[in-house]
């Protein structure tokens, strides 16, 4: 099964620190027992490394994410739709009309059960938008794209004295 195909990912991660790459290959784990029937899709972007599932190719059908960003190394669990999820705690952060997240900066206080109920919410809604059952496909894991250029940490820029 694709949970077990980390070769990609692995090299997409080796910028980031051990304890980096530990979180995010345990919030993988955590959500690929979530979505054994969905499909992993891998971006190596220029200013992050995310990866999310879906039931189909299509990110716009993702279910849940995980993206850990170059300049600063934190760590987003995130919804492609999270708006349209319950959010009875309002532990969710984001603005926009679309994705939502947590920052995750502790497994032991990863809010495991109530993640969960926002994944299987979000499964429900990701394969309401599928409108053609010849999309789905399962247990894959597809690099979506590889940016040639990669952002590192935020360059420190000095201030004007006063």
């Amino acid at each position: 099964m694709s949970k077990d195909q980390t070769k990609d990912l692995l090299k997409f991660l080796k910028p980031f620190s051990k304890e980096v790459v530990e979180m995010v290959l345990w919030l993988r784990n955590f959500a690929w027992d979530l979505c054994p029937q969905a499909n992993e899709l891998i971006y190596d972007n220029y200013n992050a490394v995310a990866f999310g599932w879906s039931p189909t190719d299509k990110p716009m059908h993702g279910i849940c994410s995980i993206a850990v960003m170059r300049t600063n190394q934190n760590i987003h669990f995130g919804f492609y739709w999270g708006s349209r999820l319950s959010d009875p705690e309002k532990i969710l952060l984001g603005q926009g009309n679309q994705y939502r997240y947590i920052l995750v900066t502790d497994i032991k206080k990863f809010p495991k059960a109530y993640i969960m109920k926002r994944v299987n919410e979000a499964y429900v809604h990701s394969l309401s938008m599928v409108k053609d059952p010849k999309q789905k496909v399962q247990g894959k894991t597809i690099v979506k794209s590889i940016s040639e250029k990669k952002r590192t940490k935020a360059k420190k820029t000095a201030r004007p004295k006063k």
